[in-house]
């Protein structure tokens, strides 16, 4: 069963990076094979929180994404985008840096996925006002958003499963991860016209046309927008204060969707047309096929190797981990790993007697998972969301353009995290 799994994964992964068939075929396609060779059941693939389909995730992006249809009626979204490109003076990269400030800070407090459900409009409307490619602007907001969400527990959702298992409260994660993130994105912003160099050039007449814009006129129905503005403020109040109110961010964003549908008198045709439906159904397929690995002992195996070949060094054991969760994690999604990762890395802390050191493991782990989500197309839920975003607007990104850039970020942020970990946790301590 674990040679059927990892055949079945390693198949459809190549169909997905060579983008032969749309990866939603594939992905359920692949569901479908590992389902009916018995590799997993119904109960491991819709019941099992560890081997079967995320539904958090699945029903999280389903309320946003009807919230932010909604929103989009209101005219927000052009008012947002004439506002950053007058406020950059209409240059490309200074919108980008701005954009990318505000999609790594935002992403810290909200869920990433929200985050880039929220800025990709914005983004695509500038681009649009400009005339200028918003593929680069895309690719920058899904990785700034992925280190962006590093920095605090409810930011990236392998912070809560290594929260919860370590016993790591938001303040640990504040304390540890957020000055290690401050200075990743500081450098991630220094590298960006170099990694998107031939990106920023635009018209001087189409800047002249933007800068003489009103964005107060781009607002068309300013009843529905204080009615949306007043749910989505709501619902990032309640993302925010998960940890007290003990509310799903599954159930926050179905509850806002509701509401807002109902206050509205939004049809059906309008607000169901912003549902990326082959989204979810692509991570529902990749879920089952994650899960298949994950039942058969593939994935527990892999990271048992990994922690076994430590020897009881605390500072290889961190190095280690780091590496290994940056680079598995951008293979398969980071939730499922750090869920499978987790028991052996408390397993670990028990024989290492320093605090110090044995809690060094945890935020290994988490950077690693979380940075490492930037590697390909597929090692992040946002990352799936962004491609799927920019598919609907008519400008598509390839498997191989996201990884070309991404894995560039991954080894970046890895090179930095690494000293970091050092000095903070060994040197320092």
């Amino acid at each position: 069963m674990s040679a059927v799994a990892i055949v079945v994964f390693a198949v459809a992964y190549v169909f997905i990076a060579t983008e032969k068939l749309p990866k939603m075929v594939v992905a359920l396609a692949g569901a479908a094979i590992v389902l009916a060779a018995g590799v997993v059941g119904s109960e491991d693939a819709f019941y099992s929180r560890d081997t079967g389909v995320d539904w958090d995730v699945v029903f999280l992006l389903l309320g946003m994404m009807i919230i932010v249809s909604v929103l989009r009626r209101t005219g927000m979204f052009e008012y947002l985008a004439i506002w950053a490109a007058k406020r950059a003076k209409g240059s490309p990269l200074r919108i980008m840096i701005l954009l990318v400030l505000i999609t790594a800070v935002a992403s810290a407090f909200l869920d990433n996925v929200t985050t880039v459900l929220l800025i990709a409009p914005v983004t695509l409307l500038v681009c649009d006002r400009l005339d200028i490619k918003p593929i680069p602007f895309l690719i920058a907001e899904v990785l700034a958003s992925n280190i962006g969400g590093a920095a605090t527990l409810i930011g990236d959702p392998p912070n809560i499963v290594i929260g919860s298992r370590a016993g790591l409260s938001f303040n640990d994660f504040l304390l540890n991860m957020a000055p290690i993130v401050v200075l990743e994105l500081a450098v991630f912003t220094l590298v960006l016209p170099w990694l998107f160099r031939g990106s920023f050039t635009v018209d001087p007449r189409r800047v002249a046309d933007v800068m003489a814009l009103n964005e107060r006129e781009a607002i068309q129905d300013h009843r529905l927008l204080i009615k949306a503005g007043a749910v989505l403020a709501a619902v990032l109040v309640a993302f925010a204060g998960h940890s007290l109110l003990h509310i799903e961010p599954s159930v926050v964003a179905l509850l806002g969707a509701g509401v807002l549908v109902l206050i509205s008198r939004t049809k059906p045709e309008q607000y169901l047309a912003g549902v990326e439906w082959e989204t979810l159904l692509f991570f529902a397929g990749l879920f089952v096929m994650i899960g298949a690995l994950v039942k058969t002992g593939v994935i527990g195996d892999l990271a048992k190797l990994a922690a076994d070949a430590t020897g009881g060094n605390a500072l290889l054991a961190v190095m280690l981990i780091l590496g290994v969760s940056a680079l598995l994690s951008g293979v398969i999604d980071n939730i499922p790993y750090v869920a499978t990762m987790s028991p052996l890395v408390l397993a670990l802390t028990n024989d290492i007697p320093d605090p110090a050191h044995s809690e060094a493991l945890w935020w290994s782990l988490a950077l690693g998972a979380d940075f490492g989500g930037n590697m390909t197309a597929v090692g992040a839920s946002a990352n799936v969301v962004m491609l799927g975003i920019a598919a609907r607007s008519g400008t598509p990104i390839s498997f191989w353009e996201f990884t070309r850039k991404g894995a560039i970020v991954t080894v970046m942020t890895v090179l930095v995290a690494a000293p970091y970990l050092w000095l903070r946790y060994f040197v320092l301590a």
